[in-house]
């Protein structure tokens, strides 16, 4: 594992591969990365940090119509969490990730200051956690408006105003109380998401970038049995014309890439060799 880590909490770091969506893009427009995870937990992570993002994105925002695509997110966010103990997998994975940085409290080359901040992050996270309990997101399952909504939007635009009244009247609100009802609403689901954002944070940084070339468009790798993958990241130029297409396991990996011609158009593989930066992260 690599320590050259920048500081700060999870929730003001990126969170994903996306571009900022506040942000201008230039002529030196940062590469855009592609990832894929190897594990169903890592599916898992990776997807509730995606909407977990988009929550938090559109909250911000005052209109009716970022209300509908927050509360969207949120109901997601608790279907995945139906479906598994997420809560148990992300405290599991903090304790290992405590454990990994103990060991390098008595190694050389080390920033010490910094080994201390990150631990401090983690336990804190870890014990905020632990301390909601197995039942935390009990009053958004228990509430019969989210309920109602999760329901109709089951139904190709079975959220209208005509279908959900209470909806709609929620939605149009003062856009300062319906964000404060919604942040409570993400208040109860917080530990967790931003205890997701900060392993992923660590399992992206704590990886080597590496350049590589996939001949005739194709790329194969295999991966240590004793350290399988759980995550690969692909990164192409942002002006590049091409897209991967990433299938594997934890053991091994085939990368294609494929060029995108246009919206009616099927993606077609290139023979041609593609240069791009690849991420293994363990």
């Amino acid at each position: 594992m690599r320590f050259t880590l920048a500081l700060g909490l999870a929730q003001n770091r990126p969170m994903n591969s996306y571009p900022d969506p506040q942000a201008e893009a230039g002529p030196d427009s940062a590469p855009i990365v592609y990832e894929q995870p190897l594990n169903e937990r890592m599916r898992t992570f990776l997807r509730l940090e995606f909407l977990y993002t988009q929550a938090t994105y559109h909250s911000e925002l005052p209109n009716p119509w970022s209300a509908r695509a927050a509360v969207a997110s949120l109901l997601e966010i608790l279907a995945i969490t139906a479906r598994g103990d997420s809560r148990s997998d992300v405290l599991k994975e903090l304790e290992r990730q405590v454990s990994v940085l103990r060991e390098y409290q008595t190694k050389t080359g080390v920033d010490p200051a910094r080994l201390k901040s990150l631990m401090s992050n983690l336990l804190k996270l870890r014990n905020e956690l632990s301390t909601i309990g197995g039942n935390y997101m009990g009053p958004l399952r228990d509430s019969e408006f989210l309920s109602a909504i999760k329901h109709r939007s089951a139904i190709p635009g079975g959220t209208c105003d005509f279908d959900l009244p209470d909806y709609s009247y929620w939605l149009n609100r003062p856009a300062e109380v319906r964000a404060a009802e919604f942040d409570g609403w993400l208040a109860l689901i917080r530990p967790l998401c931003d205890s997701i954002a900060e392993l992923l944070w660590l399992t992206r940084q704590n990886a080597k970038c590496k350049s590589q070339s996939a001949t005739g468009g194709i790329f194969q790798l295999q991966f240590d049995r004793e350290n399988p993958c759980q995550l690969v990241r692909v990164a192409l130029a942002a002006d590049s014309d091409l897209f991967p297409e990433i299938s594997g396991s934890q053991h091994r990996c085939t990368i294609r890439f494929l060029h995108w011609a246009d919206d009616a158009g099927r993606p077609a593989h290139v023979e041609v060799d593609v240069p791009f930066l690849l991420t293994c992260c363990a």
